[in-house]
């Protein structure tokens, strides 16, 4: 699990049926700091997050396969939730 932050949509023509119905959006992961850390990712989003709002991306592929109901399906993260809020003192 990682923070990222939302930089865009993805919308297709053409995808796995798994994708169908279902959100995607590019999350630019984060370091501790909220300094951008490597390369933007996929993740499916069924919370609606918003441009540039940050949010919690689980790797758990088999959940991400869970949600979509398809055990064969290319997806691995999903956004976990929106953060709201970030305390400066969490983990001191």
């Amino acid at each position: 699990m990682f923070l990222a932050r939302v930089d865009g949509v993805i919308v297709t023509t053409v995808c796995h049926p798994s994708m169908r119905g279902h959100r995607t959006i590019i999350c630019q992961p984060l370091d501790e700091q909220g300094r951008e850390e490597g390369a933007p990712i996929l993740a499916l989003d069924p919370h609606g997050a918003g441009q540039h709002q940050r949010v919690l991306v689980s790797t758990d592929g088999s959940h991400t396969r869970g949600h979509v109901k398809d055990p064969k399906s290319p997806l691995r993260n999903i956004i976990l939730g929106i953060v709201d809020h970030e305390d400066e003192k969490a983990g001191n």
